[in-house]
């Protein structure tokens, strides 16, 4: 081989190992969890919300392990009657349990226990990666089993979820689990076109998602391709609503739109205006309570 082609052969395979590296830094980009604490999660309820009907329900912590042992951290907040309703509710990524109390007391009014619990790899559970509804609807299929084994088999159980935790509550039905209602609240049909429109806000070429989704697949031993929760309601029957903010810019209105157009059974679909993403119970408290509350009626 003459030096011209020992030159280009070198710096074709630094190019190779340059765009590796940023294929895997993307990657792990995609698989961390920037996780807040519970005290920054909850100073961020109070700064937004009254929170002080927490302070004085009636509650219970514990820790359920998982399918492959993996421990979550969980409380249920009891309401004020003695009731055999209740309800999982699950917070969005970066967030934790606390994350998930501006939407208890619609719950607890209506006379729901809440169980809210920290998210794999989030608040206190120990530090891992997000596989975007792969794992962590497993963790939900196991923490509704736990709940019906804990508080009786014949209790009226049902889900609510934020962004991360609307896909997994979406998500989780492909395990045919024993749910009465899913409450889903700006969630992501698939992760593909969320984290594409991501790379387009941080002005990177949209070609970049394959090698990044091969890389994860290779660090983490999970492909993207399966966190597609609307994959898990061709053939659902458990009543939905769907929720979402008009104005939000991070999962777009046309998600909830996906989901609502591919299942069956009863459902509905709220799109609330001027909401920003994980925004609709604040910019519109009242009119989302009705919601919520008009759905468990007519279900």
């Amino acid at each position: 081989m003459n030096k011209k082609k020992i030159i280009a052969a070198g710096t074709a395979g630094a190019v190779a190992l340059t765009a590796s590296v940023v294929d895997l830094k993307l990657a792990e980009y995609v698989g961390e969890i920037k996780r807040q604490t519970l005290d920054e999660a909850y100073e961020w309820q109070k700064e937004h919300y009254d929170v002080s009907f927490f302070d004085d329900l009636k509650k219970e912590d514990y820790v359920v392990a998982s399918y492959d042992n993996y421990e979550l951290h969980v409380i249920c907040c009891y309401a004020k009657n003695p009731s055999d309703k209740y309800v999982i509710i699950s917070h969005g990524h970066t967030d934790n349990r606390y994350g998930s109390m501006k939407y208890m007391q619609i719950y607890l009014d209506a006379g729901y226990n809440c169980i809210i619990y920290d998210l794999r790899g989030h608040g206190e559970n120990k530090k891992t990666f997000c596989t975007y509804s792969i794992r962590e609807s497993k963790d939900l299929n196991c923490l509704i089993e736990d709940t019906y084994q804990r508080y009786g088999k014949d209790i009226y159980l049902g889900l609510h979820g934020e962004s991360l935790g609307a896909a997994t509550s979406v998500a989780v039905l492909k395990y045919k689990s024993r749910v009465k209602f899913v409450v889903a609240d700006c969630g992501f049909a698939d992760i593909e076109n969320v984290i594409k429109g991501g790379m387009t806000e941080m002005h990177l070429p949209q070609f970049l998602y394959t090698p990044m989704a091969a890389a994860y697949r290779l660090h983490y031993g999970y492909s993207l391709k399966q966190a597609r929760p609307v994959d898990s309601l061709g053939d659902n029957e458990v009543p939905i609503c769907f929720i979402h903010g008009a104005k939000d810019s991070f999962i777009l209105p046309a998600h909830s739109r996906r989901m609502y157009a591919m299942t069956k059974g009863y459902k509905e679909l709220h799109i609330i205006p001027k909401a920003e993403h994980a925004g609709s119970v604040l910019a519109a408290p009242e009119k989302y309570k009705k919601i919520v509350e008009d759905f468990l009626n007519n279900i």
